[in-house]
């Protein structure tokens, strides 16, 4: 089995302006370097209007979420608009501003899993070009023994000079290489050359026009995939390796020439009735493929929680084949059910290690959950002194937060304060995947109670780790007050099996970074342990780490949570604001009164919005008085404040929502192109997806799955249906056809499709508008007692219009939100009629972002 390797996100693409396809990007490259594990990547696009009149063009590329924006700017006719990194206090004093005057914004956000989306756009004069140029940076991670290098390509039409070039440089030399993915397929493999020298790798890819089209999800719009690239560094000295350069040093730590520790493992299992359907399944077979990979030597237990603490077992069992076996028998019994104890449930698995002490081993606690403590003691803060004080830094708590209702900085927090860390678990089919791939990381320890020393040595990094797992590195960064860099050394600590005192003495390595390099490894890795350490620490001390984490981050202009990224664009003035998110953010603590109004005549000073703490760029734009305006994406901002913020027009598909005992439906738009949970129920195993098209209508394709064997892909050509024994294919326009087998109809008239799965009814509708065929989702009777979600799920949603305000208000769940009257088409009708209806944001409906609503597949 393939071990997933920590990864180097570079996803990088560029969309042009939607309405207006006169767009040439005549040269897109992508240039990465490593150098002793720490990547610079710069991607620049050069684009062409080939109008004769102006247009504006957008920029966006997707960065990885642990990468820092450290340089962007645009070149317009010879001139050059650079980016300027500020407090961003002082960012946001230039942002009120601006929209004091009046001015627009365009936005970045956070996106899926691991990646924030930056955006701008600029216009640009007939027949005339621009140039952008993004630079980010990122300290590579050594997760399972690699270092992984993921590039993803998509800039949305073939462009005549693409060229991927990725160069890496390490000091103690390459062990390996390799490159796999999507784009070293089929024709493309032929456009991919590696080269590799004893401390330097090189990998090129210069596909043609023609190849661009021609991999496997590629198509008339050019490449979409991506391309991995995972390496590892000799390791010649066991011990690690340091360097320096002008005071500061850098240590790199990763031992391989010690046996494994044998391990006492529990796993704290969440089985309340918010895990029902394909979460606890999931669970399900994820443990019982951990339980596989268990050493014999290891020890391990099992504890399910709901309101009540339920353990497999009340002690730590060895891992043979007949416990092992008695365990999957109990793991394939777990169902959801009841409330949420989560302290009373990590306790008892503090209990169970504590009671079952054994020399020489390393203890590890697992906690999966998918949701707030709601029974027994629910206060957070005592959960965690709880915790904290039960485990007393005897062993790590690692804490698996599923989905997005749980409180993820709750189990940040608590398992900080306990040596460990947090992962979020996305609800996704490779939701089983992901928790065997966190157990991978930490199923081989080494090394326990870590303490590393350094002699004159100041503004160290952590230093002190509780467990070292085989495939890992510790990183420690620092300065060198003695001023005696020759003389520099590092004393390791540690405790192994084979000795209770495993001490490593490790002196100055060969091999000097550069100055840059050591400087920005400082800046990310002391940024680094002052995000963590802000979250645990208060007053005084806080404050201190806070000051520090800033004056890296404006030194080495590093766009962080502390600062932004500002650049004055050359239309008379305009500003741009780029922020860096938490993790996991979906828009802060305060719901957006406003996402997108369409259009109206007004002064924009009579409207505002409240906005959330995002990731996002705020693009200001003159604009006169009563021009024809449209509000766009408001919760995406700097803060809390009320800032008046106007944009321009998205396209973006809108939905109309009834709402029993009102005369008029909610209606919300979803901005296109998307790939959409339209409609899922996860106990009965249905889904229902729909994939989007830049600035067109509806859907161009729409895919439903049941259970395990159905498969059901609508396009706006023909119909597939697949059951595992029979292959239906249909084409739109025909007679009246029909097909049942094992709780599935289909019902085909000339342009609408009914389906039934299980107890669920859709009805997809084919539309011909201005020449262009599209798909439109429909229901009409939504089942009882079926907990649907997905953008098309919400089937209980109600509100009142509230008096007394000048700007049309609703209260919908105890929250008051702006709203306008709109027109939609009503596409679920195949005449599609003009309704009025209130416009919402997406948020204030679904109570979620659209990004928890997009699939990497359909």
């Amino acid at each position: 089995m393939d071990r997933a390797a920590l990864r180097l996100i570079l996803l990088g693409y560029l969309l042009v302006s939607q309405q207006k396809q006169n767009v040439d990007i005549y040269s897109f490259y992508i240039n990465s370097t490593v150098t002793s594990r720490y990547a610079t990547t710069v991607i620049t696009s050069r684009v062409a209007n080939t109008l004769n009149e102006s247009q504006e063009i957008q920029f966006e590329v997707k960065i990885p979420k642990n990468a820092f924006i450290s340089k962007f700017r645009m070149t317009i006719e010879g001139k050059t608009y650079d980016g300027v990194v500020k407090e961003k206090e002082e960012a946001q004093q230039q942002y009120n501003q601006a929209v004091s005057r009046g001015q627009s914004a365009g936005l970045v956000k956070s996106v899926g899993r691991t990646l924030e989306d930056f955006k701008t756009s600029v216009t640009v004069a007939a027949f005339s070009k621009v140039t952008f140029e993004l630079t980010y940076e990122e300290l590579l991670k050594r997760r399972l023994g690699k270092y992984e290098l993921l590039i993803n390509a998509q800039p949305m039409q073939p462009v005549a000079d693409f060229k991927m070039d990725v160069h890496i440089q390490e000091k103690p030399g390459i062990s390996f290489l390799e490159v796999k993915g999507d784009l070293s397929t089929g024709d493309l493999a032929n456009a991919i050359k590696t080269t590799r020298a004893d401390k330097d790798a090189w990998v090129t890819f210069y596909p043609t026009r023609d190849q661009q089209t021609k991999c496997k999800s590629c198509g008339e719009n050019g490449l979409n995939g991506d391309m991995l690239v995972t390496y590892d560094v000799n390791r010649q000295n066991p011990n690690g390796e340091i360097m320096v350069s002008k005071g500061y040093f850098v240590h790199y730590f990763a031992p391989s020439n010690v046996p494994r520790i044998s391990k006492n493992v529990v796993f704290i299992i969440d089985q309340s009735g918010s895990m029902s359907g394909q979460k606890i399944k999931q669970t399900r077979l994820a443990l019982l493929r951990i339980l596989s990979d268990l050493d014999e030597d290891d020890h391990f237990g099992l504890i399910t929680f709901d309101s009540e603490v339920n353990l497999w077992k009340r002690e730590l069992l060895k891992a043979t084949e007949e416990n092992l076996k008695n365990a999957k028998s109990f793991v394939k019994e777990i169902r959801d059910r009841g409330a949420t104890d989560i302290n009373a449930a990590v306790l008892a698995g503090v209990d169970m290690i504590k009671r079952h002490p054994r020399e020489g081993t390393a203890s590890i606690l697992i906690l999966l959950t998918d949701g707030d403590p709601t029974t027994g003691e629910t206060n957070i803060e005592k959960i965690m002194a709880n915790v904290k004080e039960a485990i007393g830094t005897k062993f790590p708590l690692y804490c698996l937060g599923f989905g997005y209702d749980v409180n993820f900085d709750f189990l940040i927090k608590m398992s900080l304060e306990n040596s460990g860390v947090a992962r979020r678990i996305y609800e996704d089919s490779d939701a089983d995947l992901q928790l065997q791939g966190f157990y991978e990381e930490v199923a081989v320890p080494l090394l326990t109670d870590i303490q590393l020393k350094y002699p004159g040595g100041s503004n160290l990094t952590k230093t002190s780790f509780s467990l070292y797992f085989n495939g890992s590195e510790i990183v420690v960064s620092g300065q060198i007050t003695d001023n005696s860099v020759e003389s520099f050394t590092t004393e390791v600590i540690a405790v192994s099996v084979r000795s209770s005192l495993y001490v490593y003495q490790i002196g100055l390595g060969e091999g000097l970074c550069g100055g840059k390099l050591i400087a920005n490894l400082i800046c990310l890795c002391v940024f680094s342990r002052c995000f963590c350490l802000r979250v645990l620490l208060k007053g005084q001390e806080k404050e201190d780490e806070k000051k520090e984490s800033l004056k890296l981050s404006l030194k080495y202009q590093f766009v962080t949570p502390l600062t932004s990224m500002v650049v004055t664009k050359p239309q008379e003035g305009d500003v741009e604001v780029a922020n860096k998110p938490k993790e996991g953010e979906r828009g802060g603590e305060s719901t957006a009164d406003y996402y997108d109004s369409g259009m109206f005549i007004s002064r924009p000073s009579r409207h505002h919005c409240r906005l959330r703490n995002h990731n996002n760029i705020l693009v200001f734009k003159d604009k006169s008085s009563h021009t024809l305006l449209r509000m766009f994406s408001c919760h995406f901002s700097l803060n809390t404040h009320d800032i008046f913020v106007l944009s321009p027009k998205v396209h973006s598909n809108r939905f109309l929502l009834p709402v029993v005992g009102q005369s008029k439906p909610l209606c919300f738009d979803v901005p296109v192109p998307h790939k959409l949970r339209l409609l899922q129920d996860s106990a009965s195993e249905f889904s229902m997806n729909g994939e989007s098209l830049s600035e067109q209508n509806g859907f161009h394709q729409i895919a439903i799955h049941y259970k395990t064997n159905h498969h059901l892909i609508i396009s706006t050509k023909s119909i597939s249906y697949h059951n595992g024994q029979d292959n239906v294919e249909i084409l739109w326009g025909q007679e009246l056809t029909q097909h049942n087998t094992d709780g599935v109809s289909l019902v085909v008239l000339e342009n609408e499709m009914n389906v039934t799965m299980g107890n669920i009814g859709v009805v997809i509708i084919s539309h011909k508008k201005d020449g262009v065929m599209f798909l439109w989702p429909a229901i009409w009777e939504y089942p009882k007692d079926v907990n649907l979600t997905g953008v098309l799920g919400k089937s209980d949603i109600s509100y009142v219009k509230t008096n007394g305000s000048q700007t049309p208000t609703l209260k919908m769940k105890d929250k008051e939100v702006k709203t306008y009257l709109e027109t939609v088409s009503d596409y679920r009708l195949h005449s599609t009629p003009t309704r009025e209806c209130w416009l919402v944001p997406f948020q204030a409906v679904m109570e979620a972002e659209i990004s928890d609503f997009t699939v990497t597949q359909l």
